[in-house]
C-alpha cells in the first residue's frame, strides 16, 4: 500500500500568498518566497509607465513605504548616496519611519522630505502623493476648499500652504525658451474685475502678459493641416513699458524667433534683439484678430474662466502661483495622468513656502523669467516716472543758471 505524501505547509499566510500572486514579478515562480519591500511593484519614473487611473494610481501607492520607495528612486536613481559621508552603500530603513534613511557608514539619518517642497511636513506622504495627484489631473483644477474636503485636513489654511507647496514646485528650475521653428504670440491682458469709483479706463485689475506657441500638423486621415498651441509662457507684470515687454520676450523666447504682437511700441525694439517681429494694428477689429493673433486671446479667455469658475477670483500677492499652475498644467494638457510625477520630481529640487512667509507677504512665488519687479502699480509707475522727469528737469534747470 503507497503511502500518500502531505503537500508541506506554507511559510506565510493566505494574505501574503494572495499578495504575492497579485503583484509578484511573472519570473517568480514560488509563490512562499519573499515580499517586495513595499509589497507592491516599483513604479517606473517613466510618464508612459505612469498610473493611467485613480485605481492603478491606488494599487500603486496604498501606502507610506511605497510612497517612500518612489521618492528615493526619484531623488536617487543610482542608488543611495549619503549626503553627509557621499557612501554609496544600501541604507538603513526603518518601518516606523519610512521617509528616513540611515547611512551604515556615518550612521546619520537622512530624511526623504529634506530640501523639497514637503520639508519638515508633519502630513503623511500618502497625503502628499494624493494631493499631487488630484491637483494635476483634475482638468479644472482645485480649490483650496475643495481640496480640504476631498483629504479631509482639518484647517483651511493647512490646504491652502500645502496647494501653494505643489505650485512652487510646478516650475523647473531649467525652464528652457519656447519658440525657435515655431512662431509665437504676444500680448497683454488685464485679469481682474471693474474698478470702480476711478472713472473709465483706470482700473487696478493686475497685468499679465502671455507668450504662446503657434504649432501645425497634420491629420494622419484626412491629411488637413491645422493649428494648435504649443509651449505656454505667464508672468505678472506691472505695466505695458517697453523694458517689462522686452525683458518678458528676452527671457521667454528664443532669439531668432518668429514673434507677432499687435501695434503696441514695447516691442518695436524686438528686430534689434534678433527676433523676426510681425506686428499689426488691430484696433478691435475681430477678423484682424481671429488671423494675426487668435492663440493668445483663447489662452486668455480660459485663464480667466479658470480664475473665475475655480478660484472665483485670486489676490494680485499669489497671482503669479496660479499662473504657473496653469502654465503647468496647459503644457501638458495631453497627457494629464502623468503630471503628479513631474509635480513630485521637480519638488524634490525646490524648497516651498512657510507659513509666516506665506501669509506675511515676505515669499516671493517662483518664476525663473521674471526679473525683480516693484510694488508699486502701474498708476504708481506714472506719478514716479513723473516725479523723476520733474526732478530732473529742475536740476538742469538750476545747472544753466
Amino acid at each position: 500500500m503507497s503511502r500518500i505524501r502531505s503537500r508541506p505547509r506554507s511559510r506565510c499566510s493566505p494574505r501574503q500568498r494572495a499578495l504575492q500572486r497579485r503583484f509578484a514579478s511573472p519570473r517568480l515562480r514560488n509563490p512562499d518566497g519573499p515580499l517586495p519591500r513595499s509589497g507592491v511593484p516599483k513604479v517606473p519614473r517613466r510618464p508612459v509607465d505612469q498610473p493611467r487611473s485613480l485605481l492603478e494610481f491606488q494599487r500603486a501607492f496604498p501606502d507610506e513605504a511605497a510612497c517612500a520607495d518612489y521618492m528615493e528612486r526619484v531623488r536617487w536613481p543610482d542608488g543611495f548616496v549619503c549626503p553627509h559621508c557621499d557612501a554609496r552603500r544600501e541604507p538603513t530603513r526603518f518601518a516606523a519611519k519610512p521617509a528616513v534613511l540611515r547611512c551604515r557608514a556615518c550612521l546619520k539619518d537622512t530624511s526623504l522630505t529634506a530640501g523639497t517642497v514637503m520639508h519638515a511636513t508633519k502630513q503623511p506622504l500618502h497625503v502628499w502623493f494624493w494631493a499631487a495627484y488630484l491637483v494635476t489631473t483634475q482638468t479644472p483644477g482645485m480649490s483650496a476648499l475643495q481640496f480640504q474636503r476631498q483629504l479631509g485636513i482639518g484647517r483651511y489654511e493647512t490646504a491652502f500652504q500645502l496647494l501653494h507647496k505643489l505650485r512652487a514646485g510646478m516650475v523647473r528650475p531649467d525652464k528652457d525658451r519656447i519658440g525657435d521653428e515655431w512662431a509665437v504670440e504676444v500680448d497683454e491682458s488685464f485679469v481682474g474685475g471693474r474698478t470702480k469709483g476711478k472713472g473709465r479706463g483706470n482700473t487696478d485689475a493686475p497685468l499679465v502678459i502671455a507668450a504662446v506657441e503657434v504649432r501645425e500638423r497634420v491629420h494622419p486621415k484626412l491629411g488637413r493641416r491645422s493649428v494648435y498651441a504649443g509651449r505656454l509662457r505667464l508672468r505678472h507684470i506691472v505695466s505695458r513699458e517697453r523694458a517689462e515687454c522686452e525683458e518678458f520676450v528676452r527671457d521667454s523666447i528664443q532669439p531668432g524667433s518668429t514673434v507677432r504682437t499687435d501695434g503696441h511700441n514695447g516691442y518695436d525694439h524686438l528686430p534689434r534683439m534678433g527676433y523676426r517681429h510681425e506686428a499689426l494694428v488691430l484696433d478691435g477689429d475681430a477678423e484682424r484678430i481671429e488671423r494675426h493673433l487668435p492663440l493668445v486671446h483663447i489662452v486668455f479667455s480660459n485663464l480667466k474662466t479658470w480664475l473665475r469658475g475655480t478660484h472665483h477670483g485670486v489676490s494680485g500677492q499669489h497671482l503669479q502661483a496660479y499662473l504657473n499652475e496653469y502654465v503647468f498644467r496647459f503644457n501638458r494638457r495631453f497627457y494629464p495622468m502623468t503630471s503628479f510625477a513631474s509635480v513630485l520630481g521637480i519638488g524634490s529640487v525646490r524648497s516651498g513656502p512657510t507659513y509666516d512667509g506665506l501669509y506675511g507677504g515676505e515669499y516671493q512665488h517662483p518664476n525663473p523669467e521674471a526679473p525683480l519687479r516693484s510694488r508699486l502699480s502701474s498708476a504708481g509707475r506714472r506719478k514716479a516716472a513723473g516725479q523723476a522727469a520733474g526732478l530732473r528737469a529742475r536740476r538742469r534747470a538750476k545747472g544753466g543758471r
